[in-house]
């Protein structure tokens, strides 16, 4: 059973095989819809985090391929604590075909993947946020035509998106330079599981000036200076990250084409401005929607190998009873 827990688990040739379906089933909706390739199939969306794009776009997702998707809140299913995450994985696996969770704690996604029997999606965990990784490659390609090569720059808060990035550039042999503070770096660790995946063209350097960070750089990411669950730290961050705003200033140093991502929600006048944001560099709602057609990639590549996985295993039952 494959599931999506994180790019570094995928080799780069999966990677590219569902970016290209993203793009083929995006141009198949444009052009008048998709077609129902996951009818009669059902996706529970598991939250611990509120999120507008990760309901929306997997739902959505769903609904344009002909399948069901429904949304567990919190109050609801209370992984681990009104109910043993093992527990909850089997009796969602006899539901539905498919589970999407949002959760806090990385071991939730984990402890789901090793007791379901259906594939399980990470909608984030504070580790990293994979189907947004893919979003944000979608919308790289889109914009360049290639990915190789490219420079990609990302200032602020080194948190679970930029580790997701690092392996997305990784996979992907793309230039990755990261300009955080000093204490909100990525750790060694992530940096190892980057170069053990790396590909040709990859390297990534980290420093603490932001203008070094996106010199010359083709794309310029930022994200929000303190996540949920992180609300404790807003004031000491506020006095940590002004130097780490992207505004035109400091985009002024990357290449002159550069785009400008952000995963949203964005804090304008914090971590961005208004003038980027709602510029020509900006490709955020773009971005935005690619999250659903990336999303649409992912849940097709992992239920036909669920199908094919299931296939196999009524054959080998026959075998065995012969």
């Amino acid at each position: 059973m494959k599931h999506f827990l994180e790019l570094a688990d995928w080799t780069s040739s999966d990677l590219w095989d569902m970016l290209r379906l993203a793009v083929d089933l995006k141009e198949e909706w444009r052009a008048g819809g998709n077609e129902p390739i996951l009818k009669g199939k059902a996706l529970a969306m598991v939250f611990q985090k509120p999120s507008l794009r990760t309901r929306v776009s997997f739902e959505m997702g769903m609904v344009h391929l002909g399948g069901y998707a429904f949304y567990l809140s919190p109050q609801e299913i209370g992984l681990g604590k009104r109910e043993s995450i093992a527990d909850i994985a089997r009796v969602l696996g006899g539901y539905v075909d498919i589970v999407m969770a949002r959760t806090f704690a990385h071991q939730h996604v984990l402890d789901l993947a090793q007791w379901s029997p259906v594939p399980i999606v990470n909608g984030l965990t504070d580790y990293n946020h994979p189907c947004q990784g893919m979003a944000d490659l979608l919308t790289i390609y889109e914009e360049f035509d290639h990915l190789q090569g490219l420079h990609l720059a990302y200032v602020g808060d080194s948190n679970n998106v930029a580790t997701s990035l690092l392996m997305g550039a990784a996979q992907f042999g793309m230039k990755m330079t990261i300009g955080s503070p000093e204490g909100y770096q990525l750790g060694p660790d992530v940096i190892a599981r980057a170069k053990q995946i790396a590909q040709d063209g990859f390297s990534v350097e980290m420093t603490t000036d932001p203008v070094a960070a996106v010199e010359g750089a083709d794309a310029v990411y930022t994200d929000t200076w303190t996540s949920m669950g992180q609300e404790e730290e807003l004031e000491k961050r506020k006095q940590i990250f002004p130097p780490y705003q992207v505004n035109d200033e400091l985009l002024s140093h990357a290449a002159d084409h550069a785009i400008v991502l952000h995963c949203l929600p964005a804090h304008r006048g914090d971590e961005i401005t208004d003038e980027v944001a709602d510029g020509p560099h900006s490709r955020l709602f773009p971005q935005a929607e690619n999250r659903m057609h990336a999303q649409k990639a992912i849940l097709v590549t992992l239920l036909q190998d669920a199908e094919k996985t299931s296939k196999k295993g009524d054959k080998d039952k026959k075998k065995h009873k012969k």
